[in-house]
Order: structure tokens, then C-alpha cells, then sequence
């Protein structure tokens, strides 16, 4: 039963993208001139289990693409705060913990983001 609401969870995200990809306005965001903080969270998709539980492991995948997004700790920050990833039920307060989670020894220890600071 796990399985098939996993792969329920994975099509609403990919659905929540979709629409908020609609809703775009281009800028130099947070995540710099051509993406945008949802479109950021889009590529966190490996990483869905391991943002709604803090139990849950981190697949390697998850930890490639937070380490990469993660150069820009404030387009990490706006991407796990966004309106796709709220969408898609991820818990801020769970996802914050991931690049440690992930043994990211350059994390921005300390960071705030939103009412979360990195550990």
C-alpha cells in the first residue's frame, strides 16, 4: 500500500509543478536569472520521502541535488519554502535537516531560512 501512495505523492508534485511552472515570472531570484525557487523544489523530487520524515534515508540522489542547489544556500532555503514543495507536503522543518542528513560538510551551518536554521 506504501508503494502506490508514493508513486500518488510523486504525480501530484509533478502536477503542483506543472502548474506553478505556468505561473512564472522570470528575475534574478534567489536561484538566479533563469529558474525560480519552485522550479528548484521540482528537482528535489528525490528527496520527497526524506522532507516529510526525519526517519526516513536519504537516497543519494537527494543529497546530489541538494549539495548542488545548496551552493546558493538561499535558493536551497526559497526552494524548500516554496509554494510547490508546501504543495507537495513537505515539511520545512523536516527538509532543513537534509544536508546534514546527507553529511554535507560545507552546509551553511547556522543559515536561516525562514524560521529554520540550518544544523
Amino acid at each position: 500500500m506504501e508503494a502506490p501512495m508514493k508513486q500518488i505523492n510523486v504525480l501530484v508534485f509533478f502536477a503542483i509543478l506543472a502548474i506553478s511552472g505556468l505561473q512564472t515570472v522570470y528575475g534574478a531570484g534567489e536561484c538566479g536569472k533563469f529558474s525560480t525557487p519552485d522550479r528548484e523544489a521540482f528537482k528535489l523530487a528525490p528527496c520527497m520521502s526524506a522532507a516529510q520524515d526525519a526517519t526516513a534515508p536519504v537516497s543519494s540522489s537527494c543529497c546530489a541535488q541538494v549539495k548542488r542547489i545548496g551552493q546558493k544556500p538561499s535558493c536551497l532555503c526559497a526552494a524548500m519554502l516554496s509554494n510547490t514543495a508546501k504543495m507537495a507536503g513537505i515539511k520545512p522543518e523536516v527538509a532543513i535537516t537534509i544536508p546534514k542528513r546527507c553529511n554535507l560538510s560545507d552546509r551553511p551551518t547556522g543559515y536561516k531560512c525562514g524560521d529554520y536554521t540550518v544544523p
